[in-house]
């Protein structure tokens, strides 16, 4: 959560600050602020509520503020209310010391304890204030100087963060320090630029550096120097971006979220041919030897929000082609339950950030527990790659919406093809079928593209129910994974309440909840199953419910029962949830549209879950 920008260089920071900004504004987007100085002057500091867009025009779009070193701070509101007063940056009582702060103090509390006894005054309701001003206390007490300073706060503090500092006795510098939240840092030309994520500085360098957990550094223009919690100068070589800066843009496209879901075929293709050379699946050994897959006793897959609904389709996959048995976690229920140590086990994590604080805390606890971690992530750079043993990438480029759409098709791609080399190395697929379920993978990107030249039916029809109240989503086996997809698509960006359901759990209590008119969704692509799911559908129609189904070409007896239909193109039924998702990710675009919501910053919402 929270959006941090910063910069030092030879050019005016607060334009450059406020452009980082509107790139992470997907990080949150209740209050922002920012904090300049111009050489040895004092620092400016400008705060607003609500949009970014607040900010920039307090600011005449930064052009009012002087000086060639600025941080600024977009807010996802954990501690205090949205207010300009809460917004970042917060500064030390006498003004010494200025920062903005991405994550959570855990033990704020003892430590604001500890600051009110040694004369500090409080004026917000945040945590940041408290690391602030802990600096600030450190600081002027053993008068030691920005290094030990930060340090010994870091060794006080505990929870997560990312923090951005500016010393008044230190003009030329920015000060930086990492715990479990993301920062990375360019340097170019004689500038240094600073973010929560790449898009940021994309613009301006490809070169990186990546803060690793629990080290700072301190930012002069056109440098940058790391240290350790002993406050010993810690080695670090850049990393090259290899994404297009103009990925992070939006092409034209009303919305970032309808751009990336037209970009999904090209994720799809260039995360296959990754790891599909001359028709064989190709991982690594480093990173999953055919050797492991052979020998592996059962698959967990930990996940949040949508990475998780890839799971629930992945297990159905694995388990049918490999024969493995496939639990599904949440990462937060993961974390903190006993968690069974099983050598032969895999792990697999999966993150579009790599910075999910649930996610990372799994894959921690599955190390230490001795079972083999692998994760699928689309950040190079990110924290969940740098600490997994074992990381396999997926190609969606960066993905700006709040609700994932190419990244969740690029992360089932990647499932998709685990199951099949696992389920040709145990020989429970032929040498034929695995080239036939491979050049079935490569037939997605292009039938994804046939969907979207139906999108004008699935735009009518969300008008159509644009103001609909509840809406319940139905299928069984893989059509409920989904399910649970295309839910979670529509009540978080038109904030109608949806619900998935597996369809024989109907009639257990939640069929007492359809009324006239309700919408009811059935996801009909496994043929073995439609009768059954198409069974409960008339139950509920019966009942007054209006009727959409979403099938396969070829089942039209569909119209028979429903008020809508929309159609995918044929798959093998394994894959149908990579083409079956993209008329419910339209769905809930839509619906948004049509209510005059923001599509791409959701109420409530940030795209990076970087606390818990």
């Amino acid at each position: 959560m929270c959006g941090i920008s910063g910069y030092i260089g030879r050019k005016s920071a607060a334009p450059i600050v406020l452009e980082g900004l509107s790139k992470l504004e997907y990080r949150g987007y209740d209050s922002a602020g920012i904090a300049v100085r111009d050489g040895d002057h004092d620092f400016e500091v400008v705060k607003a509520k609500g949009r970014l867009k607040t900010l920039y025009e307090k600011t005449d779009g930064g052009n009012s503020l002087r000086g060639t070193c600025g941080i600024g701070h977009t807010r996802w509101a954990t501690h205090g209310e949205p207010s300009e007063t809460n917004a970042h940056p917060h500064l030390s009582d006498d003004y010494n010391v200025v920062g903005v702060h991405n994550g959570i103090i855990e033990n704020y509390k003892e430590l604001k304890d500890k600051l009110l006894r040694k004369g500090y005054n409080f004026y917000s309701q945040t945590d940041t204030e408290v690391a602030v001003k802990l600096v600030d206390y450190y600081y002027k007490k053993y008068n030691i100087g920005p290094v030990d300073a930060i340090a010994k706060a870091m060794v006080r503090i505990r929870g997560s963060y990312a923090l951005a500092l500016m010393f008044k006795e230190y003009p030329n510098e920015i000060w930086v320090a990492r715990k479990d939240s993301p920062l990375v840092i360019g340097v170019e030309d004689g500038d240094t630029y600073l973010a929560s994520d790449v898009p940021a500085i994309l613009k301006y360098t490809r070169s990186v550096y990546y803060i690793d957990n629990l080290e700072f550094g301190r930012l002069r223009a056109g440098e940058v120097t790391f240290f350790n919690l002993d406050g010993d100068e810690v080695a670090k070589e850049p990393t090259t971006v290899e994404w297009d800066a103009k990925a992070a843009e939006r092409g034209g496209f009303e919305h970032f979220m309808i751009k990336e879901i037209h970009e999904q075929p090209q994720a799809v293709e260039n995360t296959l041919n990754a790891l599909v050379k001359d028709n064989r699946i190709c991982f690594g050994d480093d990173v999953l030897a055919d050797e492991v897959l052979k020998d592996i006793s059962s698959v967990t897959i930990v996940a949040c929000g949508s990475a998780w609904h890839v799971g629930m389709a992945a297990q159905y996959v694995i388990e049918d082609l490999a024969g493995i048995p496939v639990r599904v976690e949440l990462a937060s229920e993961y974390r903190y339950r006993p968690v069974i140590a099983d050598p032969k086990g895999l792990v697999i994590v999966i993150s579009q950030s790599g910075e999910t604080a649930d996610s990372l805390a799994a894959l921690r606890l599955a190390k230490e527990k001795g079972i083999r971690p692998l994760a699928i992530v689309n950040v190079g750079g990110s924290t969940i790659a740098r600490e997994a043993d074992r990381v396999i990438y997926t190609l969606a480029g960066p993905e700006i919406a709040v609700a994932t759409t190419k990244a969740y098709s690029a992360q089932l791609i990647v499932t998709y093809l685990i199951a099949i080399q696992a389920a040709f190395v145990r020989k429970a697929i032929t040498e034929e079928k695995y080239g036939m379920l491979i050049g079935e993978l490569f037939t997605i990107p292009a039938k994804i593209s046939k969907i979207l030249e139906d999108k004008e039916r699935i735009q009518w029809f969300a008008a159509k129910y644009a103001y609909a109240k509840d809406v319940f989503f139905i299928g069984r086996g893989l059509d409920y994974a989904i399910c649970l997809e295309g839910s979670l698509k529509m009540k978080e960006i038109s904030y109608i309440h949806s619900e998935a359901y597996a369809a024989g759990e109907l009639k257990h209590g939640t069929i007492s909840l359809i009324e006239e008119g309700t919408l009811v969704v059935g996801v009909l692509t496994q043929g073995r199953i439609i009768e059954k799911t198409v069974s409960n559908m008339v139950e509920v129609k019966s009942r007054g419910a209006y009727l959409m189904g979403l099938t396969s070409y070829g089942h039209y007896e569909i119209e028979d029962t429903v008020d809508f239909c929309s159609y995918i193109p044929k798959i093998d039924e394994h894959f149908t949830a990579s083409l079956a998702v993209v008329p419910l990710q339209l769905l809930g675009y839509y619906l948004s549209v049509a209510k005059g919501l923001d599509v791409d910053k959701p109420r409530n919402l940030a795209k990076s879950v970087t606390v818990e």
